[in-house]
């Protein structure tokens, strides 16, 4: 265990702490002549605590924020377990890409074309010149649908459940504690970047809510630094920037899971990430009262 505070015994870290808890964060708090220890598992956690202690002491709408998480009525035995009334946003969302998926055949079918950033059927794209040519060409023709719908074009079912899951679990929290008019501009911005940086970079044959997913991500963690009201394991935002370095190597090649839309991730993030920093963190997490 790892020393990191001294705190006065009339501060009451119980909120504090079940917060922690929810967040993947092994600790323990413990007495010591007269005042409270907090101790940390594991030292890499040490600046982000500190900083979020800081901000559960000396701001009240923090308390209250985490006081309110922890007693938020989608917190099954403090772990978030949202039920399809608390994110229908979310849930649809993750109905249109799985009824795609089944309709284009996981890409096989001429219809995926439709869905795709331009049509590689009647564009050449293979040059940087030819792929900005087709785009001109595509929103003149009015097809501006085009910008989104490469998030619900999937290849597999492994990717598209894999998308899903993280966009429920993560996609469901800024929904339910930030508002559903908050996450259609996370959608929006996170899918125009990630699927046009990955277009500008490889041409029209890419598809996924992995964009999406990785700016959701972004933004969440960028803006829990803020106002602590999310629940994800710290350690998720290390293993996605890692995967995401992997992808510009060939070890995924290598490992037969094929190319991946490595462009698009790097673009969600940063959406996400600028998102984070842009938009103010909601002060007040809403009861379970304004979703009835």
């Amino acid at each position: 265990m790892y020393r990191v505070k001294q705190i006065d015994t009339s501060i009451n870290l119980a909120g504090f702490s079940h917060w922690l808890r929810d967040q993947g964060v092994g600790h323990r708090i413990t007495e010591e002549s007269g005042f409270q220890v907090l101790w940390l598992d594991s030292p890499e956690y040490t600046d982000a605590v500190l900083a979020a202690l800081e901000q559960y002491l000396n701001d009240p709408q923090v308390q209250q924020a985490v006081d309110e998480v922890n007693e938020s009525p989608v917190y099954v035995s403090g772990r978030w377990q949202p039920a399809p009334r608390h994110a229908p946003l979310v849930l649809g969302i993750l109905l249109v890409a799985l009824v795609l998926a089944w309709v284009t055949a996981l890409g096989r079918s001429p219809l995926a074309a439709a869905l795709m950033f331009v049509d590689p059927q009647v564009f050449g794209w293979q040059t940087f010149a030819e792929r900005l040519d087709a785009l001109e060409q595509t929103l003149a023709a009015g097809q501006l649908w085009r910008l989104i719908t490469p998030d619900f074009l999937h290849f597999s079912w492994t990717h598209i459940i894999f998308n899903g899951v993280m966009l429920w679990f993560l996609g469901s929290q800024v929904e339910w504690f930030d508002g559903r008019a908050r996450l259609v501009t996370l959608f929006l911005v996170t899918s125009l970047l990630s699927n046009g940086l990955q277009y500008l970079v490889s041409g029209p044959l890419f598809g996924g809510l992995s964009g999406v997913v990785y700016g959701i991500l972004g933004y969440c963690w960028l803006s829990q630094r803020r106002l602590p009201r999310f629940q994800f394991p710290p350690a998720l935002v290390t293993f996605a920037v890692v995967w995401m370095v992997i992808g510009f190597t060939p070890l995924t090649e290598w490992l037969g899971l094929g190319r991946m839309a490595n462009e698009a991730h790097l673009g969600g993030f940063l959406a996400g990430l600028l998102l984070g920093a842009l938009l103010p963190a909601k002060k007040r997490p809403r009861r379970a009262a304004g979703h009835k």
